[in-house]
């Protein structure tokens, strides 16, 4: 009976991500993200995706096109005609890059990528493709003086920083994109994160960078944030996994018990109009 059930759920959470994607008007750009990677399987260092799980797969392609949406929503603040210079900060797989390349290219706009990540095998795992990636630490890249970008991506990093503050602030004054694109997780209320602390059942588990949130923040916090570490909002949009106008709205209790009510999206211009205020940066 147990089992019965737990696969009842899922099956209902799969249809909550299908319903909300259909409600969004996004299944056609997802459709074409699953053409242009249709494998899954090593996207994460830290576990292997089923493509047989029909849940995971809906999960992971939902969330990569309301990533991918918002990206191409950034075109048109950005003064670029031909080429585009893109750092992905916290790119685990090169898969974000390898759907931008692609869509990019159906706009006639070619797109010079970098990927940061600090693991190694991340590194790896993405110039097998090809791809441009370099071994560093998120919090260090703005000592990097060859990196230069016309446009920032970081999607479900920054909740994993010690200091996202100094981060954003330190990009924003010493980085070279007057753009940057994140989501985060969205909750409704603000808290530390440190499951394995709070969760007994994951307190053995090995801790890794990719595995640990330390702050998980309501949309209006992380907008606080945001201003006052030199950056204006140009766009936002809350993106979450349960629809909002069918009777699969009840899976938002679901999804707030077992995972996130789903994800926030930034596009941010660089403004210190804010940060200038503080003195002591």
């Amino acid at each position: 009976m147990k089992e019965y059930i737990k696969n009842l759920v899922w099956k209902v959470l799969t249809l909550s991500l299908k319903s909300v994607n259909q409600n969004r008007n996004e299944k056609e750009l997802k459709n074409k993200l699953i053409k242009i990677v249709p494998d899954l399987t090593n996207q994460y260092s830290g576990f292997k995706i089923d493509m047989n799980n029909k849940y995971q797969v809906n999960k992971i392609y939902n969330l990569h096109t309301f990533q991918i949406n918002l990206v191409l929503k950034s075109l048109k603040y950005l003064n670029t005609s031909k080429l585009l210079n893109i750092v992905d900060i916290g790119d685990s797989s090169g898969t974000h890059i390898l759907y931008l390349q692609n869509l990019f290219n159906d706009n006639a706009i070619k797109i010079n990528p970098i990927s940061v990540n600090l693991d190694q095998h991340a590194v790896e795992r993405i110039q097998s493709k090809g791809l441009k990636a370099i071994h560093c630490r998120a919090e260090e890249l703005h000592l990097k003086e060859n990196i230069s970008a016309d446009l920032f991506l970081s999607f479900e990093t920054i909740e994993h920083f010690f200091d996202p503050i100094s981060f954003l602030h330190n990009m924003a004054t010493k980085g070279s994109a007057e753009y940057f694109v994140i989501t985060v997780p969205y909750v409704e209320h603000s808290r530390v994160g440190l499951h394995h602390i709070r969760n007994p059942r994951y307190k053995d588990k090995g801790l890794t960078a990719e595995s640990t949130h330390i702050f998980e923040l309501s949309p209006e916090d992380w907008d606080l944030i945001f201003k006052f570490s030199g950056w204006e909002i140009v766009y936002s949009d809350k993106y979450t996994q349960y629809p909002k106008t069918n009777p699969l709205y009840f899976t938002k209790y679901i999804w707030k018990k077992i995972d996130f009510n789903g994800f926030y999206g930034v596009i941010l211009k660089r403004n210190l109009d804010m940060a200038n205020k503080y003195a002591d940066w």
